[in-house]
């Protein structure tokens, strides 16, 4: 338990980092862009935005997802890491319309752009991302939220590099058109990364198998445990993105009856260690002892007569 909370005190405090030099990045992207007339600069200050409105909403979520879980909310709040990377998702979407419009706008009409002072700007500002891409890459890959917060910052660090070069070429050529040619290359970026993040909380809302599993694959391993028959009704979902849930009804060889719950704990620890599923439900049952010689006995057994059982006649045929 104490691992889990050093985990989510580091990411806590990757966060808040995170969050202040993007603020700072912000304002600075955002004057400058004013003060150059640059789009692509003002595009990369609503990215950065969008960075920072990620990483605040990604910071609540965890601190919502540490809370206990109650009767009412059996899973706890884990599930409000998933709404938070939807939310950034969707909100990318909206920036990167209203950015590929005013683009379109001076593609048709090019303005001019202070050229070095945008680059300046922007040299800083890929500076201050690469900072606080290095600080959240460590836990990028185990948790959807530090995740989605990493591509932001990612593409915000890319698109710095596109308004550099168009600082660059704006520089040496007089060329102002492509200062909106970049924002359409920073539209791309946020676009891609948007619908990344939407289909990937989406998955997980609809409950669809994780993609880094092979639910066949998961199946074959779980039949070729000693003593077990059959799976079927199987279900494999995600809570979040570092918690897998997994539910199936397991068919027993006859002989194996007793040792169910052995049974039962290899699976569970073939899931765990293979496959980092570790929220399992499974229920044992025996469908061929159903049709052994016990069972074929008792059920071709005669009922007693109505008068023999008449003081317990109700009863009978309220089971009948």
């Amino acid at each position: 338990m104490a691992t889990g909370n050093h985990f989510d005190q580091k990411i806590t405090r990757g966060f808040i980092f995170a969050i202040i030099l993007t603020s700072v990045t912000f304002v600075a992207e955002l004057i400058g862009g004013l003060w150059t007339n640059s789009l692509a600069l003002l595009s990369d200050a609503a990215h950065v935005f969008s960075d920072l409105f990620a990483l605040a909403l990604s910071l609540m979520a965890i601190k919502l997802a540490s809370r206990p879980a109650t009767d009412r909310r059996t899973y706890g709040w884990h599930r409000a890491e998933i709404l938070a990377s939807l939310i950034n998702g969707t909100t990318l979407l909206i920036i990167a319309g209203g950015i590929l419009f005013e683009a379109w706008r001076r593609i048709l009409d090019p303005q001019e752009v202070r050229s070095l002072e945008m680059f300046i700007i922007a040299t800083m500002g890929l500076v201050m991302n690469l900072i606080v891409a290095s600080r959240l890459h460590g836990h990028s890959h185990d948790d959807l939220n530090v995740r989605s917060a990493f591509l932001h910052v990612i593409g915000d660090a890319m698109a710095s590099v596109g308004v550099i070069i168009g600082g660059v070429v704006m520089l040496l050529t007089g060329w102002y058109v492509v200062d909106a040619l970049v924002s359409v290359v920073i539209v791309v970026i946020i676009g891609f990364g948007a619908l990344r993040i939407i289909r990937a909380a989406l998955h997980i809302l609809l409950e669809g198998v994780p993609a880094h599993i092979d639910i066949n694959e998961v199946v074959e391993r779980m039949r070729a445990i000693e003593g077990v028959n059959d799976v079927h009704h199987v279900h494999c979902w995600s809570i979040c993105s570092h918690i897998t849930s997994l539910s199936a009804h397991i068919d027993v060889e006859p002989h194996y009856r007793l040792r169910q719950g052995q049974i039962v704990g290899e699976i569970e620890e073939l899931l765990a260690h293979d496959y980092h599923i570790t929220n399992t439900t499974l229920q044992c049952e025996c469908s061929s002892c159903l049709s052994g010689p016990v069972i074929q006995q008792l059920q071709h057994r005669p009922r007693r007569s109505s008068l023999c059982s008449h003081g317990h006649g109700s009863h009978e045929h309220h089971h009948s």
